[in-house]
């Protein structure tokens, strides 16, 4: 399928979390199934679109029924004069390559003090870096994740380069969803 024809429009509405984590005000859109069903993972992927006229590009995150969500920055919604609470129209295709994800500060000490892990994970495909990332940052508890940490850098200094075991659309654990909507 070409990128053109994977272009697809659709209105939603702005929604604001309950939580905002600390962050600046942000909202989030849940995508309709049809929508999400023209990307090629159920997990994290990556997007680009428009909003207003505005481009932009963003990771989709699974919201644990199969499709996904992704978050709009206050600065966007103001570039594009849009605000929470609104229904907006969108244009969002598949990127034609999946962005580099950012690693977590404490997975790239581990990077740093072993060779072979940062090996592995430099050989490893942008995809599996995703899932790498996605299982770290799926964890709950700040213990789960130092232990995932720990983990990853066990297995990539294995030559693994895939993590097992980790269903990265949420469907199966039901750990993954959209942010709770602010009332």
């Amino acid at each position: 399928m070409s990128q053109a024809a994977a272009t697809t429009r659709f209105d939603a509405v702005l929604s604001r979390p309950a939580d905002l984590h600390g962050e600046e005000g942000w909202a989030f859109v849940v995508l309709p199934k049809s929508v999400s069903d023209l990307f090629p993972r159920r997990g994290r992927t990556s997007m680009h679109g428009k909003i207003g006229g505005h481009p932009f590009h963003a990771t989709l995150e699974p919201d644990g029924q199969l499709s996904h969500w992704f978050k709009l920055p206050e600065t966007l919604m103001e570039s594009a004069g849009v605000a929470a609470g609104t229904t907006v129209e969108f244009e969002i295709a598949p990127a034609p390559e999946e962005m580099e994800p950012p690693v977590p500060p404490e997975l790239e000490k581990v990077l740093d003090a072993s060779p072979p892990a940062r090996a592995t994970w430099d050989a490893t495909t942008t995809i599996a870096r995703i899932d790498w990332v996605h299982w770290i940052e799926s964890a709950k508890q700040a213990k789960t994740r130092a232990s995932r940490v720990a983990d990853a850098g066990d297995m990539l200094a294995a030559g693994k380069k895939r993590v097992c075991c980790f269903d990265p659309s949420g469907f199966y654990s039901k750990s993954l969803k959209p942010p709770r909507e602010a009332k």
